[in-house]
């Protein structure tokens, strides 16, 4: 059964009765390679597995017609908005207004319905219609065999970016990244440094009433659902941290706000969506950060190997000190 350690039943029980017992009925092999649960009104129940969309039956089989899949109701929306709020929709509207509510142990369910604005912005979402169940998993050692090339003795940690196209497990290395920086690593002879993590949607950290429901770390901070832009500043000013880590970039006030992180002597370590440098040299804001050659490290991802393929290191200059294809094999919880 997936994410035994992660309280996996808080994810079950989490999902309305029906479409619940077909996910029990799941084979044991597609339950470990669970990524999605996906449920919308009069449409057939789908996960997402390997990478790929598949359509399951009443009966928890695998079918190849949305036709012979289990076609979710609107009594199951309503009901899984009553399981993942615990029947107090208030209590997680400032959740709801961003499109998600995390659940304990870290999985996060994305919500979409029909948004209520008010100045300007979303108030809340109402007449839900679709559920999208992401199965968080934390792969630990996923960094350990490139750490070298992010930190040097004694206590030098590289402003790195991470460039990956979306679900090629850019957060999940973040993720250990992290940790590895907060707990130290002997066999770098790095002793471990004070890290703050701006964890804007709930990804990295994954905190169920603010506690972090990943390992990130004994020497890590976490700022939860907070803007990044904000979120650098007040980390700065403090909890004094030594590096500062958050995930996908890309909006002139993030850019500014790392100007301000690396002026005060903090490294940065984060993620943008790309395929490769000349991709990200097309982003507006980003394109000025390579050419002043603010980042000492480039780590870029793809699926090659799945999820989690290191593909290259690169240095400042854009020159490749380490190349791939890699993959760790690491332990998933």
């Amino acid at each position: 059964m997936i994410n035994k350690s992660k309280n996996y039943d808080e994810l079950l029980y989490s999902l309305p009765l029906t479409v619940r017992s077909i996910i029990i009925k799941l084979d044991d092999n597609l339950k470990e390679s669970l990524e999605e649960i996906r449920l919308r009104i009069d449409k057939p129940l789908m996960i997402h597995v390997n990478n790929q969309e598949k359509f399951l039956s009443i009966d928890g089989k695998i079918v190849n017609s949305p036709k012979l899949a289990y076609i979710v109701t609107s009594e199951d929306c309503e009901k899984a908005l009553q399981l993942i709020s615990k029947s107090s929709i208030y209590a997680f509207e400032n959740e709801i207004k961003n499109g998600y509510i995390t659940l304990k142990g870290g999985y996060r369910v994305g919500i979409c319905g029909k948004c209520v604005i008010e100045n300007g912005s979303i108030k809340t979402i109402v007449n839900v219609s679709g559920f999208n169940y992401r199965i968080m998993r934390q792969c630990i050692g996923a960094s350990d065999e490139i750490m070298k090339y992010i930190i040097k003795y004694p206590n030098i940690v590289y402003n790195t970016l991470i460039i990956s196209p979306p679900q090629c497990g850019k957060t999940t290395l973040l993720r250990d990244i992290a940790r590895n920086i907060s707990n130290g690593m002997a066999d770098l002879d790095f002793n471990g440094e004070n890290v703050s993590i701006i964890d804007e949607r709930s990804e990295i950290a994954a905190c169920f009433k603010g506690n972090p429901q990943n390992d990130v770390g004994y020497r890590t901070d976490v700022l939860d659902s907070c803007p990044k832009h904000i979120g650098i500043l007040m980390m700065i000013r403090s909890m004094s941290p030594k590096v500062i880590i958050t995930d996908e970039i890309g909006k002139i006030e993030d850019i500014l706000a790392i100007h301000e992180a690396l002026n005060a002597g903090v490294s940065i370590i984060t993620t943008v969506h790309g395929k490769d440098i000349e991709d990200i040299m097309r982003k507006k804001h980003i394109d000025d950060m390579l050419n002043n050659r603010e980042f000492d490290r480039y780590v870029i991802l793809s699926r090659k190997l799945g999820a989690g393929t290191i593909d290259a290191i690169l240095d400042k200059e854009f020159k490749a000190i380490f190349k791939g294809p890699y993959r760790k094999e690491c332990s998933l919880l």
